[in-house]
């Protein structure tokens, strides 16, 4: 991905600065040379480049921090050097969760960085002639501003909206409604526009624009409560393409070169895929295998694999099992159990798509009744978007027992403290959930 060679050289100008997570730090991400960076449409689509890489490379990335926290918090990976501090204190949960914990600190800092960057390319973005290309350039910059928003959101329960010097916190249904309003306004600006060739000789490839902001949107929405734009948003979404996330031997894929290519940070806690024995996936299930190695422990072990094969392997932006399950869930909790199990049985049934993941399993035939199909649909969530980074949402969304029902608990928190670094720099921090 030579692509990445040339936005590496950007950074130096355009994206390296203090890591504090100050608000006031995110700024003004490139003093030396940011007239002139924004004033060139190859410098925007650059720092277009510099998102991607600061959301998805390194162990300092949100996505390799929500992967992390979300699946040690839910009990579907487990430490395995108790010398990675910050991961095992995200497995023990509750108040061993503080301030200073280096992978939440990355989830908030690194989120709010390519947040304002974001913004940073939007506020300049008018400056481009060409149409389609300032049409492409808004769309990259709107889905990496509402994609990070959207992740603080699952982690936080405020997050400021807005850059500036001791900013206010905004509720996280606000942080969410921003997240959507960014990406349907995306979608609806490339839906019709081809890519011109100004813009994809010099991005790095693998994200298809409209078909990821209708599937995050439809994501948000359902976050948000809100089934019947979920709804809309997920059946627009094309379910025979890719969107991904690309890697190489320099960019990385971060879980793979941090976590599964060895035994000495985290792995699968089990096959159980952190659900308790009740909802333990069916030994049918072919998705047990895209995931794990092997199906026996390896000297205690059980090895994940799924996205995280090799340096180089793609991570899905989302996958058509996730927008079937957001149909599944909206019609569910609308209600219509008819629909929704016409949805599960989408993912229940399906024996491959467009990334050659399948559970090749029977129909659904248990009871009639919403609470036993959202159960259903939980359980599948947690099996079909394994290691996604989603599993900490779910868990309070689907109402499953918190850090406070002792030993029957699924996660050891609910929400994540601010980082130190932020209260230190912004007298409008809230107050730590206590747990």
């Amino acid at each position: 991905m030579k692509k990445y060679l040339f936005k590496v050289s950007i950074l130096g100008l355009a994206l390296t600065f203090g890591l504090a997570s100050c608000q006031s730090e995110y700024l003004n991400p490139s003093s030396a040379s940011e007239t002139q960076v924004v004033n060139d449409p190859n410098g925007l689509i650059a720092l277009c480049n510099g998102l991607q890489y600061r959301f998805t490379v390194s162990r300092t990335s949100p996505i390799y921090a929500s992967v992390t926290a979300a699946g040690l918090t839910t009990k579907s990976l487990t430490v395995l050097n108790a010398g990675n501090a910050d991961e095992d204190f995200l497995q023990k949960g509750g108040a061993n969760v503080t301030e200073t914990n280096s992978v939440v600190r990355n989830l908030w800092e690194q989120s709010n960085l390519v947040k304002a960057n974001a913004d940073l390319i939007l506020n300049n973005v008018s400056k481009v002639s060409d149409p389609a290309l300032k049409a492409y350039i808004t769309a990259h910059a709107s889905i990496f501003k509402a994609i990070s928003l959207g992740t603080i959101a699952q982690f936080f329960e405020k997050a400021p909206i807005k850059v500036a010097e001791n900013a206010v916190f905004n509720t996280r249904q606000e942080v969410l409604q921003e997240a959507v309003s960014l990406l349907e306004s995306s979608a609806s600006a490339v839906a019709s526009t081809t890519a011109p060739t100004t813009f994809t000789n010099r991005i790095v490839g693998g994200i298809d624009y409209v078909n990821t902001a209708y599937a995050l949107a439809a994501r948000y929405y359902l976050m948000l409560g809100n089934n019947d734009k979920a709804l809309e948003m997920a059946n627009k979404v094309d379910l025979s393409k890719k969107s991904e996330f690309k890697f190489d031997e320099q960019s990385r894929n971060p879980i793979f070169e941090t976590a599964l290519s060895n035994i000495n940070v985290y792995q699968p806690m089990d096959l159980n895929m952190g659900l308790p024995a009740s909802l333990a996936p069916n030994t049918a299930d072919k998705r047990i295998d895209f995931y794990f190695t092997s199906r026996s422990a390896i000297s205690g072990v059980f090895r994940g694999k799924g996205f995280f094969t090799a340096n180089s392997a793609s991570i899905p932006v989302y996958l058509p099992g996730e927008v079937s399950l957001i149909k599944a869930e909206a019609f569910a909790r609308k209600s219509d159990l008819t629909n929704a199990i016409v949805e599960l049985n989408k993912v229940l049934t399906k024996t491959t798509d467009v990334w050659g993941l399948g559970a090749g399993l029977s129909a659904y035939a248990g009871a009639n009744t919403q609470e036993a199909v959202l159960t259903e649909i939980y359980r599948n969530r947690r099996i079909e978007l394994f290691m996604s980074g989603l599993d900490l949402e779910d868990s309070r969304r689907f109402a499953r027992p918190g850090f406070d029902k002792g030993a029957s608990a699924e996660r050891s928190r609910n929400y994540y403290p601010y980082p130190s670094t932020e209260r230190l720099n912004n007298p409008s921090t809230p107050s730590n959930p206590d747990n």
